[in-house]
């Protein structure tokens, strides 16, 4: 018999972590409209991601693609990682300069816990996308990617401190 009550909380190690969002990733989530992977399969310690929301249906945002590069510094997922739009978006919680995800704008990071995932980040930003203040924003064109974004891939425009 198992003691009850004042059980003992598991910590699961930083790499085991990410090896589990990483196959996660890999099998696809949900419907389709969110997906997420490494940056570089030889970077040891799972620090740069990319992920890719769809917009959703009825709302400024349908049938645009959304790119983004998601970085998990060493303490993660202690904290949060950074979050940064590579595909221009007009939404409350991006900075318009850099493509941002303000961490005081997006309550996921400014409230983040042990337990969130880079694929709750990504739900909680395309559910963002349907929220009053952002569904009939104006958008830039499609085809007008960030001024960074180069024929040879993308060049992350986010400064990673």
């Amino acid at each position: 018999m198992g003691s009850e009550g004042g059980g003992s909380l598991v910590v699961v190690p930083r790499n085991f972590r990410l090896l589990e969002e990483l196959e996660r990733g890999e099998k696809g989530i949900g419907d389709g409209t969110v997906s997420y992977g490494m940056d570089d399969a030889d970077d040891i310690y799972m620090r740069s991601w990319t992920g890719t929301i769809i917009g959703p249906h009825n709302t400024v945002h349908e049938g645009r693609i959304y790119q983004l590069k998601l970085f998990c510094d060493k303490d993660y997922p202690d904290n949060p990682p950074t979050a940064c739009f590579q595909t221009r978006i007009n939404m409350t919680c991006v900075n318009q300069e850099t493509g941002a995800v303000e961490p005081s704008m997006f309550p996921m990071l400014a409230n983040w816990r042990r337990e969130y995932t880079m694929e709750d980040i990504l739900i909680g930003l395309k559910k963002e996308m349907s929220a009053p203040q952002n569904r009939k924003l104006h958008q830039p064109l499609d085809g007008s990617d960030d001024h960074n974004i180069e024929q040879k891939g993308l060049v992350l425009r986010c400064s990673i401190l």
